[in-house]
């Protein structure tokens, strides 16, 4: 049973996933249940403010680890303020919790503001996404040995967490989680799609086509055969203990052309272990 203490502040997540595990077994204790929300909102609300950092700014030659840091400190004091307001995403947070704990529906949510459809939309979608495709990822990762949280992080990222998802021109998903180009010996379904690749350092605009599959799980099983038997990806394997170690061997390799495709990465496979964590 989780003690007072340990849901004082919700700035534990805020600076560590693993702060989620400090609130198993908190069984229905509503002081619990208010501090996992904010807790989840925080995490959220620092991924949202880094994503809108990232969009807005470029680096420089004279950034350094300190001041990247610095920025990240500031970002999850920032996040803090905006955790637990009135109206926010953890009340949604918390009624969707009690409801799941209780077995019972979940009372029906407050009326939404502009300022909390996208965050709360974001988050359902990211849950909905780890949900979804959990035990596909589990099946596969009992043979490969790559991590379901790894796959299911980079699924998400790759395709918008389902939005952006690879389709055939006539609409039709090509199952395609993982933007696996249709290169070399392929010979299966292709689904052809515009997207977007760095080119000395700048996005452009690209006509590709990319592997189609029967079912998710297949997608799945094809990236975890790319990643565990090509000899580019040799050093990955070696990386499954490390979420960054994996990430960053995945830039290294050449897996996608956007420079900050390690950060992108890590930050989606640490929300999708909280995610598991939370459902699970």
């Amino acid at each position: 049973m989780i003690g007072s203490s340990a849901f004082t502040s919700p700035s534990g997540l805020a600076a560590d996933p693993n702060a989620l595990n400090a609130l198993k077994g908190a069984g229905d204790s509503k002081a619990a249940l208010k501090e996992a929300a904010k807790q989840f909102e925080a995490l959220f609300m620092r991924e949202l403010i880094k994503s809108m950092r990232e969009a807005t700014s470029k680096s420089g030659l004279f950034d350094s680890e300190g001041e990247n840091l610095g920025t990240d400190l500031l970002d999850q004091q920032f996040a803090q303020k905006l955790t637990g307001l009135p109206g926010g995403l953890s009340e949604a947070i918390e009624r969707q919790l009690a409801g799941r704990m209780s077995g019972a529906q979940a009372l029906p949510d407050a009326p939404a503001t502009p300022s909390t459809v996208g965050r709360a939309s974001a988050g359902e979608r990211q849950s909905a996404f780890v949900e979804r495709h959990g035990a596909a990822a589990q099946a596969v990762a009992r043979e490969s040995g790559i991590p379901a949280a790894f796959m299911l992080g980079q699924a998400g990222h790759e395709s918008g967490w389902g939005r952006g998802e690879i389709r055939h021109a006539d609409g039709s998903p090509a199952h395609n989680l993982f933007g696996i180009k249709a290169t070399g010996g392929w010979t299966g379904k292709v689904a052809e799609v515009t997207t977007t690749e760095y080119i000395n350092g700048e996005p452009r605009k690209v006509t590709a086509k990319f592997r189609a599959y029967d079912s998710y799980e297949e997608s799945f099983r094809d990236y975890a055969r790319l990643i565990g038997n090509s000899p580019r990806y040799e050093g990955v394997m070696d990386q499954l203990h490390s979420v960054q170690g994996f990430a960053k061997g995945l830039q290294r390799a050449g897996y996608a052309t956007d420079p900050s495709y390690a950060e992108k990465l890590g930050r989606a496979i640490n929300t999708t272990l909280s995610l598991q964590r939370a459902q699970g």
